[in-house]
Formats: structure tokens, sequence, C-alpha cells
């Protein structure tokens, strides 16, 4: 009796460890779970962040950035974002200047792309700007719908999967830590209005 009772008991516990909620308990810190989140990071730039409709939202103005408060060096991040195919923006990781985000030739930032119409489609959805370019022609991009990047930054070392599937990775010493910012952009070179940005969820484990 007393054995069945043990059995029943480790049973019992594998089963509540295999319903363990994900982000919690497992090392990963979360910036943004629906409309919740505005409150770690700053803003930069002139882009209308508000919680809206079960998530971060940015859809009008110049452009702007969310960007983390803490600073993070090696480290994993899942983002569920959903964006048009016009849409500008992306994850920028190890900014090394909170006022000035740029990706462009990864100076102060190195920028994990959303931008299905990049005019240059190598660093457009799925890639790192200026280090890593896009692997394989995405054939279903970001736009329309609901996305998740998977991000890993180890040392020099930068990978991204979109939707499951690795789209680039490369290799980057410039910058070795800082924060994390999201963007939203007005359309790029030409200026005007793209679509939204939404952020559902960001999650962040420092490696």
């Amino acid at each position: 009796m007393k054995r069945l009772l043990a059995l029943a008991v480790i049973a019992a516990l594998v089963a509540c460890a295999d319903m363990r909620i994900p982000g919690m308990g497992d090392g990963w810190e979360t910036l943004i779970d629906g409309e919740k989140g505005l409150e770690n990071f700053d803003r930069v730039g002139d882009a209308n962040w508000r919680a809206e409709g079960g998530a971060i939202v940015a859809d009008k103005g110049k452009s702007g950035f969310l960007v983390s408060k803490k600073s993070y060096k090696d480290f994993e991040i899942r983002a569920e974002f959903y964006a048009e195919a016009d849409t500008n923006s992306g994850i920028y990781i190890r900014c090394s200047n909170r006022q000035k985000l740029s990706g462009n030739k990864a100076d102060t930032c190195y920028e994990v792309n959303i931008w299905d119409t990049r005019a240059d489609p190598r660093y457009g959805t799925g890639a790192i700007v200026d280090v890593a370019a896009v692997a394989v022609p995405l054939q279903n991009k970001a736009g329309g719908r609901w996305n998740t990047y998977e991000i890993t930054a180890k040392g020099p070392l930068m990978t991204a999967k979109l939707n499951g599937v690795q789209t680039a990775s490369g290799q980057h010493a410039k910058l070795p830590e800082g924060p994390i910012g999201l963007q939203y952009a007005a359309g790029g070179a030409s200026n005007t209005q793209g679509g939204p940005i939404k952020w559902r969820k960001v999650q962040i484990r420092p490696l």
C-alpha cells in the first residue's frame, strides 16, 4: 500500500512538472505579456506606443523605440509579434547608446529585422542587418499574421529563427552588451506610413 501511495505521489509530481507554465521558474524574464510591460521600457522617439487588444502596439508617428531598462550580454529572446507586409520594425540587441539606436552597419545596435518589403531583401525579415543575410529566401514572410522570433546571442555569435526556421546566423564582436529595443518606423527611406507592429509576448533569458 505504501509503495502504491509513493508511486502515486511521484506520478502527480511529474504531471505537475509537465504542466509548468512556460517562462516561470526556468530563467525566463517576461518583458511584455499581453497589454502589460510598458513599465519595463523607456521610450525613445515619437512612436505612439500603447496597450491595446491584448498587445503593445504602435502604428502612427515617426520612428520610435521601446528600450529595455536592463542591459543584457548573452541571452535568448522569444518574441511574439504581428506585422503587415509594409511594417518596418525589428528587435535591436546589445545597443551601446540608449538614445541613438541604429542597426545600419551594426554601429550602435544589432537589428534582427522585421520588414518584408525592404529594398534589399537580403537584410529584410529574418536577417541580422549588416551582420547575417537571410540564409534562404523566405516563402512565407511575417506580413499579415502572428509570428515568433527566437534570437540567441552568445559571445560574438548571433542566430535568428522565425517561426521555428533558422533564418540567419553570424558573428560580430563590436557590441558585447546592452539593452534591447523594439522598433516602430514610419516606412523607411520613402518616409511613408507603414503598417502597425504589435508585440504580444516578449521574454528574455540570460545565458
